[in-house]
């Protein structure tokens, strides 16, 4: 498990690399910052199950407030612009796609996190 932790750490530490050029840059680097800091605590000891919580709950709030996009780029004819630079600049709701996708995998991944130390103290 640690092995896990550690790749998830280095995966959203290259998920902060490449939020430079994002609109939101700060906020985006911050939330996978604090995944990354999750992930590499939890590959040595057991995270803090407070910090956790509120992470999830600050991240599913964020993407209620996404959804819509999601919803939009579900009816688009296209959907594969969600893998095209250009598309974001054209359609609002591929980058709130994306982002809805970006907090999505981070629940994921803190609710994984959360099962695993589940009965340790």
């Amino acid at each position: 498990m640690k092995f896990i932790s550690i790749l998830l750490a280095l995966i959203f530490v290259s998920f902060v690399s490449v939020q430079f050029d994002d609109p939101d840059p700060i906020l985006w680097v911050l939330i996978y910052s604090n995944m990354v800091v999750i992930c590499a605590w939890s590959a040595f000891r057991l995270p803090n199950k407070y910090w956790i919580w509120v992470s999830v709950a600050a991240y599913i709030m964020y993407a209620i407030f996404l959804f819509p996009g999601a919803i939009d780029w579900l009816k688009s004819p296209d959907r594969s612009l969600l893998f095209d630079d250009l598309a974001k600049m054209q359609y609002p709701y591929i980058e709130e796609t994306r982002e809805f996708l970006g907090l999505l995998i981070s629940v994921i991944v803190l609710l994984w996190i959360s099962f695993r130390f589940r009965n340790k103290k």
